[in-house]
């Protein structure tokens, strides 16, 4: 018992984004270890949320710092039911209405019961950051560094394109 707890601290200290592999909205696995040596930001959306709009910024963000930083979009519906559609759906309205071009997973939950695995994962890599409860509604990004930790988190309000953000990818 003592051996599987001691095992169990070593993997979650050495753990990193890397370790996850996520199906994407197009039906392609997102091999996360994939993005090493980039940055990553991470961030859970929604279709039908005031902070919505800011699609446009991210596929902006991923555009102008294609060679420095992956975007990942993970639409969840764990906030006021905002993201009711299907994974097929949601990828219609992203490319429809803001172009999006960067990666997108297929719907996921953020919270609760049911968090996705990566989502525990940054929330508890959050925590040790002293963000306490990081996910408190869409559209919060999640930045990593090209080695796989995280280095902030933004809530909703603050903008993709935002110097908060953009002063880690200059």
């Amino acid at each position: 018992m003592i051996r599987l707890l001691i095992l169990s601290i070593f993997f979650s200290a050495t753990m990193t984004i890397y370790d996850f592999k996520v199906p994407g909205l197009d039906g392609k696995e997102i091999d996360l270890a994939s993005l090493k040596g980039k940055k990553v930001l991470i961030v859970n959306t929604a279709s039908k949320c005031g902070y919505t709009p800011q699609y446009t910024d991210l596929e902006n963000l991923h555009k102008v710092y294609k060679d420095k930083l992956v975007v990942i979009g993970f639409p969840a519906n764990n906030f006021g039911q905002q993201e009711p559609g299907t994974n097929e759906e949601i990828g219609e309205f992203c490319k429809k209405n803001y172009g999006v071009s960067f990666l997108m997973a297929e719907k996921v939950s953020v919270k609760g019961d049911g968090i996705h695995p990566l989502f525990k994962y940054l929330t508890e890599e959050a925590k040790k950051m002293g963000v306490e409860d990081p996910i408190k509604w869409n559209f919060t990004k999640f930045l990593i560094d090209e080695k796989g930790k995280l280095v902030a988190v933004y809530p909703s309000k603050v903008k993709p394109m935002s110097e908060e953000i953009t002063k880690h990818l200059n």
